[in-house]
Order: C-alpha cells, then structure tokens, then sequence
C-alpha cells in the first residue's frame, strides 16, 4: 500500500527494516493492527535514520529524510540554545502535553536546535504514515498524529523568533547556512500539505488543536520570521505547500 500511497515511506521502512528495535514498534497480529502501529514505527525509525552516527554529529550538523529519493545531508547547526527558552512565546495551551515533555522536562528542555528539528523531522514522517492509511485506522496509536506534526512546525518557528530576537551571533551564523535554511522551508511546506491532506480525519488522527496550532504558525509575526531566514515567500492561501 505505500508503494501505491507513498513510496517515500516504503523506502524508509524498508531502509530501516533491519534496525533491531522495528519489531517493538510495529503490531503484526493483524493488518488494522499493522496500520495502526506504523505512526509510532516510522516517526521513531525516521528519528533512528537521521540520527545515525554516520549522518549526525549532535549539535554540529543534522541529516533528515524528505523521501525516497532525497535527504538532507550534512546541514549545520552551530550549536544553538535550549528550546525551552521558547516557553515564554506559548500563550496559550494548545500544545501543553508535548511542551512538558518537549520543553519543560529538565533533559529534553535542554536541547537544541538539533532537537527541535529532529521532533518535526519524525513528525513529518509519522503523519502521512497513518494519513495514506486512514481507512484502517480507528485513532488509538495514531491520535494524534496531526498535533505532533503542527506542534513541532510551531516549536521552529517559535526557536527562529528567539533566535533572532536574544541570540543575534547565532542568528546570522544559521542564517549564513543554505543546507539549513533549505531545510527549515523544505519542512515547513511539507508540513502544510499533511496537515491539509490529514484534515478530513481529525478526530482519529488528531484533536482539532492541531487546527488551532496552525492557525498560530501562520501568525504574521512567524511568517516574517520564516520568510525572512528562509528568504523565500510562502503562499497563505489554499496553496500553503508551494512558496509565492
């Protein structure tokens, strides 16, 4: 089925079909129950693909699977500063199960821009896993799917913004870098298209904060932040996946 649906995640599964802990992710006891498991096992796979030693230097440069025919390689990231410096920027709490894991948590508040992407690089993985799939799915291992995917578009943005605003040195060091800057828009469309195509399944593949999530990433205030790291337009009308 994603050879028909999206290939680009039977070439992730695939490539990852080997990694000894596929088997604790994936239920094989029916193929609902398969479907249904693929969330979990694609997001945490695509975290064991760009994470690999022999594509990632933590905190030095990311590597993130886009599909099965392009990855990004070598992208820097100059270090950065904790993402929970971010916390100040949520107003409301749409978000507040993954910020206190994400943000507040002692260790995982601690991470960098590596962590920030890594998230939304699973995210972006684990979504069109379940949303090719739909028809099989009844919601319990893939609830929400959409929220992981809008959250962590919404931590990068938020991560660019106090970039530029408290850490101005570390802002033009990641702004000088094209692999990253690529990167950020590259994901950033990705995750409007999945969001869209996911939408007519809310409720079995996310709650409609993921919606309310959205709504705030396009904020003016982050698509200036986008648009200007990226250097590119982005489009704000139906056709949110293409740039201007």
């Amino acid at each position: 089925m994603y050879k028909r649906r999206w290939p680009s995640g039977e070439a992730l599964a695939i490539a990852q079909a080997n990694d000894r802990y596929w088997d604790q992710f994936v239920d094989k006891r029916s193929f609902d129950g398969f479907a249904e498991s693929m969330m979990v096992a694609i997001h945490e796979e695509t975290h064991m693909w760009d994470l690999d030693p022999s594509r990632t230097d933590w905190d030095v440069h990311i590597a993130a699977w886009i599909n099965g025919g392009q990855q990004a390689l070598a992208v820097p990231l100059h270090g950065g500063f904790p993402r929970k410096e971010i916390l100040p920027l949520i107003k409301d709490g749409l978000s507040s199960s993954m910020d206190d894991i994400y943000l507040r948590d002692s260790q995982q508040g601690s991470y960098r821009l590596q962590g920030v992407l890594a998230e939304q690089n699973a995210g972006l993985t684990g979504l069109p896993s379940v949303t090719v799939l739909q028809e099989y799915i009844k919601g319990v291992g893939a609830s929400n799917a959409r929220d992981i995917a809008a959250t962590n578009l919404r931590y990068l943005l938020l991560y660019l913004r106090v970039a530029k605003d408290k850490h101005p040195a570390y802002w033009s060091q990641i702004k000088a870098e094209p692999k990253l800057r690529d990167l950020v828009l590259t994901q950033f469309l990705r995750t409007a298209y999945w969001l869209e195509k996911s939408a007519p399944y809310t409720g079995k593949l996310g709650s409609k904060d993921a919606d309310k999530i959205t709504a705030t990433n396009y904020a003016p205030e982050n698509i200036a932040v986008l648009e200007e790291f990226t250097g590119r337009k982005v489009r704000l009308d139906t056709q949110k996946h293409c740039t201007a």
